[in-house]
């Protein structure tokens, strides 16, 4: 535990304190507001529609590709 010998560098520190407080706080809705904003984004309907797109053509590519190594047949009946 830190010793003082006057209030002067009590009253010192406890500036400084408050200071680092406010600045946690600050990096705190800044953060906050990043992440919100990165969520609004992410679900907008373009990049819904686009993710939705773009999962699909993926799983359409490796099925054909796992059909082509495979070589699964399709049975057609009557």
């Amino acid at each position: 535990m830190k010793r003082y010998t006057n209030f002067e560098e009590i009253d010192r520190d406890l500036k400084y304190l408050r200071l680092k407080s406010q600045i946690d706080l600050e990096e705190v809705k800044l953060g906050f507001a990043k992440s919100k904003e990165s969520a609004i984004e992410s679900f907008s309907p373009m990049n819904l529609i686009a993710s939705t797109v773009s999962s699909v053509i993926k799983k359409a590519f490796v099925l054909k590709l796992v059909d082509k190594l495979i070589g699964i047949k399709t049975v057609k009946t009557r």
